[in-house]
């Protein structure tokens, strides 16, 4: 482990289930080469929706005459689904070219021969069915109700926490489906654009990623610029004929709005498409059924994409990152301070910021600052976007380990009164220096983006919600201090992480309310006893004139 902690993840808490991101002291590949692989595999995969009383050996035979299938799961969506992925790309074709054509009797059908299959029994009756049951991988969280359960029969606050990551974090099998899901949006986009690609960003990449999220995706044409580039070379100049419009944001839009349309129209699985050409960023949202993920696409966003291989290198560098921001925006959610719906209140992506700076703020740091990061870079990791340098380091082993040892029962106590006693007023987070810095303007809450330093990231959050976060991080700070895990224990009451992921006021409401009123009357009493402290001594004054 990097960290060099004896409560890092421990495989017990594992059990047996596949954790991609957990055992990060080994994690030596770059954000690039990880994305590489995934495109790749991706590639060399299909999704088939199965029969409810499903063989599946006879499925893997059949399949296998293909060629040699190097994984599959199975999941349950809309019925059984399953992914497989092939060792080569050319068994696709050879399966494309075994599959038939949908009967038109009662509808008419768009000829578009996607990765999607339907695998039916001509003959289900006759068929022999396992009656071994079959293995079928989550693809979403267990509730919060259960995830408590387990907490409570943890041995520790860090156990706990290492517990809620194991739960929440996305599974091999899940990011496997977010990447085919690109990739299958990709297979359309490639009809008008041939050298484009699909990829995805955010939370499906950034190693933060929670079951359940959204797909985040764009379109790139990055490879198609370098390949223009290369063919400029010689003593004469060719180029290509395209359309030429007055701006890259009308582009933006009109790219959108045909990719839209074409999924909308002709794309199997692809339903409720919205096209949001109008917002800051264009983009177009749609449920994809086949894989059961709600989709955002937008156009070439290299910020984005940077901000995702940052928080991939900090989620990286030490198991307690991601353990702290899961069980933070989880405490978040429980308490209504995080909405998925767009709002006045902070969203994850804040919320991991303001993890990232407590992180950078311990002494030693755990994390480094992006200034730092810079500082590594070589000529390679030199990125200027948009006039925004956003150059960082990319190999991970030039890195240095942090020497703090800390732990998470620790940091999550000492994130809560770090920033219940933050001076918001004042203050700003800056992530590039690792440093509180005086506000530029009034927002409540003011994170500078790390790379566009003009702009706030939680612009949006208003002062009712940001002192609800100052409440509730106080009295999460007060319930670590104060409440009695033995005697809890005793008792079979939630105790630790497991106290906090309760609604306060909801569960026990009498003791919680009596308890807000505690935390009230020790700071009116604090007052009472300071005004008497000054009237008699103002009374002591005046009798000695």
């Amino acid at each position: 482990m990097i960290s060099g902690l004896g409560d890092g993840p421990l495989a017990c808490m594992q059990r047996g289930k596949q954790v991609p991101y957990a055992e990060v002291g080994t994690r030596k590949k770059t954000f690039a080469e990880v994305q590489t692989e995934r495109l790749n595999q991706a590639e060399r995969t299909v999704l088939i929706k199965c029969p409810s009383k499903l063989n599946q050996k006879k499925l893997l035979q059949y399949l296998a005459s293909h060629g040699n299938i190097k994984s599959h799961f199975f999941f349950e969506n809309r019925g059984i689904s399953a992914l497989v992925e092939f060792s080569e790309k050319s068994s696709i074709a050879s399966l494309q070219d075994a599959v038939g054509i949908p009967s038109a009797s009662e509808h008419h059908v768009v000829p578009f021969k996607s990765r999607l299959f339907t695998f039916t029994l001509k003959n289900p009756v006759s068929q022999h069915v396992e009656d071994t049951p079959l293995h079928l991988s989550p693809q979403c969280h267990i509730p919060v109700k259960d995830l408590i359960e387990k907490l409570c029969l943890a041995d520790s606050i860090s156990t706990q926490m290492y517990i809620l990551l194991n739960e929440y974090q996305l599974t091999e099998e899940n990011i496997k489906l977010r990447f085919l899901a690109c990739s299958l949006v990709r297979d359309f986009a490639r009809a008008y654009f041939p050298d484009s690609t699909v990829k995805p960003f955010g939370s499906s990449v950034n190693t933060f990623g929670k079951l359940g999220s959204d797909v985040d995706m764009f379109l790139d044409f990055c490879d198609t610029g370098k390949h223009a580039t290369k063919m400029k070379k010689g003593p004469f100049e060719m180029e290509y004929q395209m359309k030429r419009l007055p701006s890259e944001r009308l582009a933006t839009q009109r790219i959108l709005s045909v990719i839209g349309d074409c999924l909308d129209n002709f794309g199997p699985g692809c339903v409720n498409v919205q096209k949001i050409l109008n917002a800051r960023c264009p983009l177009v949202k749609f449920s994809h059924q086949p894989t059961g993920f709600q989709c955002d696409l937008s156009v070439s966003n290299s910020i984005a994409t940077r901000s995702s291989e940052l928080l991939y290198i900090y989620g990286c560098l030490d198991s307690r990152v991601r353990a702290l921001v899961f069980t933070v925006r989880c405490w978040a959610r429980v308490h209504g301070l995080t909405n998925s719906a767009p709002g006045t209140w902070i969203t994850n992506f804040s919320l991991t910021m303001m993890v990232m700076f407590f992180l950078q703020r311990r002494s030693p740091p755990i994390i480094p600052t992006l200034d730092q990061l810079k500082e590594l870079a070589d000529e390679k990791d030199k990125h200027i976007i948009g006039g925004y340098d956003c150059s960082f380091v990319s190999d991970l082993r030039k890195i240095k380990p942090t020497k703090n040892t800390e732990t998470l029962d620790v940091l999550l106590g000492e994130f809560f009164e770090y920033f219940g006693n933050f001076d918001f007023r004042k203050n700003s987070l800056n992530l590039r220096k690792g440093k509180e810095v005086n506000k530029p303007e009034s927002s409540p809450l003011y994170i500078w983006n790390p790379f566009e330093q003009d702009l706030n990231i939680s612009k949006n959050v208003n002062q009712p919600q940001l002192e609800k976060f100052i409440a509730m991080a106080r009295e999460s700070a007060w319930i670590l201090q104060k409440e009695d895990k033995t005697q809890q224990m005793i008792n079979k009451e939630p105790w630790g992480l497991a106290a906090l992921l309760i609604p306060f006021g909801k569960n026990n409401s009498s003791k919680m309310k009596n308890r807000m009123k505690g935390i009230g009357s020790e700071t009116i009493r604090s007052l009472l006893d300071s005004l008497k402290l000054n009237n008699a001594s103002s009374q002591q004054k005046a009798v000695g004139k």
